[in-house]
C-alpha cells in the first residue's frame, strides 16, 4: 500500500428505528391505512406469521374504535408502534375522552366485539387519558411466544 493510500473505512449499518408515529385522518379508511403502515414496519423488524396477523387485527380494532369515538370526522387519529424486548406496543390516540367499553354483542349485531378480540389477542392492553383525549394501547409478544412482554409503564391520568 502506498503511503498516500488509506485503509477502507468500515461502514456502519444504521440501526432500524424501534418506534414509529403516524397521523391519519379520522375516517373509515384509517384502519386500512394504519394496517398498511404497520405492515411496512413489521417487515423492517422481521416480524411475520401469526404475530404479524394478530398485530394487524389489534391495530385495526383500536383504530376503528378511535374513529367511531370521535364526534368529528375532521379529527385525526394518531398511531404509534414501538418494538422493545420482543414486545410490540400498538398505541392509538384520539381526541375523545370517552373510555372504551368491552360489551357482550348479540349474535346479530355487527359491532361490539372489537375489545373482546383485543383482550383475547393482546398480552395486555389499557387506556392512558390526558386533558385532550386518550391513548388506547395493546401489547403483543412477537419474538418468543414464551417470553411475556415487559410490564407496562404506568402513567398517571
Amino acid at each position: 500500500m502506498s503511503t498516500r493510500a488509506r485503509p477502507a473505512a468500515t461502514r456502519l449499518t444504521p440501526a432500524l428505528p424501534t418506534a414509529a408515529d403516524h397521523l391519519l385522518p379520522g375516517d373509515d379508511r384509517s384502519a386500512a391505512r394504519a394496517r398498511a403502515v404497520l405492515r411496512h414496519h413489521l417487515q423492517l423488524w422481521h416480524i411475520s406469521g401469526e404475530p404479524a396477523y394478530s398485530a394487524e387485527l389489534l391495530l385495526s380494532e383500536l383504530v376503528a374504535n378511535a374513529v367511531q369515538a370521535q364526534a368529528s370526522a375532521a379529527s385525526e387519529v394518531g398511531v404509534r408502534f414501538a418494538l422493545s424486548d420482543g414486545c410490540l406496543r400498538l398505541e392509538v390516540r384520539d381526541a375523545s375522552d370517552e373510555l372504551p367499553v368491552m360489551s357482550d354483542a348479540k349474535e346479530d349485531e355487527e359491532c361490539g366485539r372489537g375489545l373482546v378480540l383485543v383482550d383475547a389477542l393482546a398480552s395486555g392492553w389499557g387506556v392512558d387519558r390526558d386533558g385532550t383525549g386518550k391513548t388506547v394501547w395493546a401489547e403483543l409478544a412477537v419474538c418468543d411466544a414464551s417470553a411475556p412482554c415487559r410490564a407496562p409503564v404506568l402513567r398517571s391520568p
